[in-house]
């Protein structure tokens, strides 16, 4: 069992798109499908109790992370701080699904969906593990729950992201990336990777040297946002 929680993992890293890879992905694409039914099932009260579970369970699953950096002596300020962009979205995600507070919906929305799919799609930071491992489990847990919860609002609690919110969350996604710039020169570390690319491999190593990656970081991520506003622009183009 305590190969499982190991700092140093023995056996094969992850494949990607391999048969565990895979096999996550389809998880966590019916735990969000299954909103689609449930919508039409659970009450108010079904509802009230199922944001306290996907809350505490986030929270709990994120904690862990901590508890094990901690108990194998690699916690440390210029890596673990909950700074990066999908960090900090789980721990507001959080708050939001006790509270229904639609501006942080608003993010959960755009970062966290947006984030976590990149995310799962291509775990870098725990590539080196492979399933049943504590770090590739609390990985896709963690992003797997960020992508449930953004679908569940706006599946089941009828939340919706406007137009207002695409400008909103993309300015103050930029005017973060602006602070967390010095808080890296600051302290030495490199949150939301605008300090320089990673050092375990990434989709930013198709793109150009640092800084100019920054800046095609920019397009993309409006071009994520964008995709992620289409269905609701066009449902809003029908009704008129």
């Amino acid at each position: 069992m305590g190969q499982y929680f190991s700092l140093i993992y023995a056996g094969e890293p992850i494949k990607l798109f391999g048969r565990e890879h895979l096999t996550a992905l389809a998880i966590i694409t019916l735990f969000c499908f299954s909103f689609l039914y449930f919508r039409k099932v659970w009450g108010e009260k079904e509802k009230k109790v199922v944001r306290w579970i996907l809350a505490v369970l986030i929270v709990v699953n994120e904690s862990a992370l901590h508890v094990w950096s901690v108990y194998w002596g690699i916690w440390n300020i210029q890596t673990m701080l909950p700074l990066h962009m999908c960090s900090v979205i789980i721990w507001a995600s959080a708050y939001m699904l006790v509270t229904k507070n639609y501006s942080i919906y608003e993010m959960v929305y755009f970062l966290g969906l947006g984030g976590a799919m990149q995310a799962v799609l291509t775990p870098a930071d725990a590539a080196a593990y492979n399933f049943p491992h504590f770090r590739i489990m609390q990985t896709f847990i963690a992003h797997g729950l960020l992508i449930g919860i953004a679908i569940y609002m706006t599946v089941v609690e009828g939340f919706r992201p406007t137009l207002q919110s695409f400008k909103r969350i993309f300015v103050w996604t930029n005017i973060y990336m602006v602070i967390i710039f010095f808080l890296n020169l600051a302290i030495g570390s490199n949150y939301l990777f605008v300090a320089g690319k990673p050092e375990f491999p990434t989709l930013l190593d198709m793109l150009a040297p640092w800084p100019w990656y920054i800046i095609e970081l920019e397009a993309i991520g409006f071009a994520i946002f964008f995709l992620l506003y289409v269905p609701f622009l066009i449902k809003d183009w029908k009704a008129k």
